[in-house]
């Protein structure tokens, strides 16, 4: 087979990809995918009691991203969509990120009162704070409260999903999820909220869907080497893998998860719930809050971090850390050697902590900015 381009995964970057390569420049790509399926971490599919659920996580998608947004929408209706996370507190659910609606959850009503008083009197209204950032900054009642908030919200998560203390991890790993002096409950404040009106794997269908672009499931790319004659490559994996680590595995975290079918209209109040040390799992997650799929029955999963195991787990997070930035940094400069045949983009490519919307402005970005532009020259 000779095609212009091979792109190694069908996910957000794969796929946003392929689809610019093939309608932009008309050259012929290969999309070759490990899984049985499209989508990447993003696949959605019904279950056998007919619920659609996310099988890697629930997925929201939210940007402030015009350009994002707008791109993703040729290929997808929107079902306008809020997120809502509770997070399990001295047994009360309460809004998370932490907020003044969870201080109230939590304290004698005077008492709260004084926080959202002395918050506010600090800090402003509708700001977020990072937690490390409060803790080092508060004093007396709010030191308290910094430390409740660090201990209870913070440091039982953190430790169960990363196992490291949130002071190990990069600070903008805290920072993505603030303490937020609002009553606003929603987990993301941007523009662009919702999720794709019919599921993710058919917005990826309509994405992989060119007579410009083929595509390959259940096949690793080593497999086609021999068979496929390409320009370019465009690899979306683990980047320590396609060379072999030979500057030592990159670490990640990654996740299992357990389905439940419930003879029950929901579950919980809300889509996800996080828990703490006191259980094994890190948080319950239920789709049929996002997609508003109307059944008596519904579908739960638990999330259960774990350890990554080169070649017997996937990948999911890239651990945000000084040694590891500066491992990370040894393969991108093997990727520079051989930037003119293989472009690496991509969480797992770019070993970065993207959200959806990232990866695909980074796509859309690297297409423009590199890609189009040694076309044109």
């Amino acid at each position: 087979m000779k095609v212009d381009w091979l792109i190694v995964g069908s996910g957000f970057t794969g796929a946003t990809l392929a689809e610019q390569i093939a309608t932009q420049l008309d050259q012929k790509v290969l999309v070759v995918e490990k899984r049985d399926h499209i989508g990447g971490n993003s696949y959605d599919c019904y279950d056998e009691h007919g619920i659609l659920v996310h099988k890697y996580g629930s997925h929201t998608f939210h940007t402030n991203s015009s350009m994002v947004w707008n791109y993703l929408s040729r290929f997808t209706e929107w079902r306008p969509y809020f997120h809502e996370v509770r997070v399990v507190v001295d047994g009360k659910k309460v809004p998370v990120p932490f907020n003044l609606n969870s201080i109230y959850a939590l304290f004698p009503q005077k008492y709260a009162e004084k926080l959202e008083e002395l918050l506010i009197q600090h800090f402003g209204f509708n700001v977020k704070v990072p937690i490390l950032k409060l803790r080092e900054s508060a004093s007396g009642e709010l030191s308290f409260l910094a430390d409740y908030i660090y201990q209870n919200v913070f440091y039982k998560y953190t430790m169960k999903h990363w196992q490291l203390d949130p002071e190990q991890l990069d600070k903008s790993v805290t920072a993505r999820v603030p303490v937020y002096i609002s009553r606003d409950n929603r987990y993301f404040q941007d523009k662009y909220q919702g999720l794709p009106k019919h599921g993710y794997t058919p917005l990826f269908g309509r994405m992989l869907k060119h007579p410009n672009i083929r595509l390959l499931l259940n096949t690793d790319y080593h497999e086609i080497m021999d068979q496929i004659e390409f320009k370019r490559m465009i690899y979306t994996g683990p980047i320590d893998a396609y060379f072999n680590y030979m500057h030592g595995e990159l670490p990640y975290r990654t996740l299992r998860f357990e389905f439940e079918n419930l003879d029950q209209e929901y579950h919980q109040e809300v889509g996800t719930v996080n828990y703490g040390l006191e259980y094994d799992y890190t948080r319950v997650l239920e789709q049929k809050h996002l997609t508003g799929q109307k059944s008596p029955k519904t579908t739960i999963s638990y999330v259960y971090p774990e350890e990554y195991i080169a070649g017997k787990t996937d990948p999911y997070y890239p651990i945000p850390r000084d040694e590891n930035k500066e491992r990370y940094k040894l393969y991108q400069a093997e990727a520079e050697k051989i930037k003119d045949k293989v472009l690496f983009a991509g969480r797992l490519g770019d070993y970065k902590y993207y959200n959806m919307d990232q990866a695909v402005a980074r796509a859309l970005t690297l297409f423009k900015d590199t890609i189009l532009g040694e076309e044109s020259k």
